[in-house]
């Protein structure tokens, strides 16, 4: 029995569609020519003392009581700007919101964070409820990164606000790894901050 095609030649697909598709991550990113593993990273982290997540991590404790987060902006808003904002303050990089990508019609759309350092990216995608749907849309931002960017290894992240799942783009196996890891906001947050910074400072793991 010949396999159904997903993805058809003269269909325009952005990033957001293949959150939609209603097909399994491996499927949909093998015809993108990616395959994908999914096994505990070894992911980057930097030694450095990230002192003020402490205080991130208190004062979140302190008002999800009280917070509503319910919708993706009330998330982005109150859980992750906040840690974003913290890793442009300790690697001096680029914060690029809603930023357009377009490779191709398969490949296009905006990137809901993307980081930049003098020699590393991360591409954060947000979402409000499906973490695993995410990670397909987050698979293919990276794909794209992929298409343009010199780096061979890219890292990327999904999130929900207070769960993050990360990933990792090979070019060179042409392999994608979801992390079976999650992070959880906030008794994680330090760790995810070691991690960000680790990604953007180009630590080795």
């Amino acid at each position: 029995m010949p396999k159904i095609k997903i993805l058809q030649e003269d269909e325009s697909y952005t990033f957001r569609s293949y959150f939609d598709l209603p097909y399994e991550a491996d499927e949909i990113l093998a015809e993108l020519n990616y395959s994908l593993v999914k096994s505990r990273l070894s992911l980057p982290k930097t030694t450095k003392i990230l002192e003020s997540f402490s205080e991130i991590q208190n004062k979140l404790e302190d008002i999800l009581p009280f917070v509503n987060l319910s919708n993706e902006t009330a998330r982005r808003e109150i859980l992750v700007s906040p840690i974003l904002l913290e890793i442009v303050h300790y690697c001096h990089c680029q914060l690029r919101i809603e930023y357009p990508l377009k490779v191709n019609d398969w490949l296009k759309g905006n990137l809901d964070y993307l980081l930049r350092s003098q020699n590393n990216l991360l591409v954060i995608e947000a979402k409000n409820d499906d973490l695993t749907r995410g990670f397909t849309q987050l698979a293919a931002e990276l794909i794209a990164l992929a298409e343009v960017e010199e780096n061979n290894i890219l890292y990327g992240a999904v999130t929900m606000g207070d769960i993050w799942r990360f990933g990792k783009l090979d070019k060179a196996e042409q392999q994608i790894t979801q992390d079976i890891n999650l992070f959880r906001i906030p008794e994680d947050i330090k760790d995810l901050g070691a991690v960000l910074v680790g990604i953007l400072e180009g630590v080795e793991n």
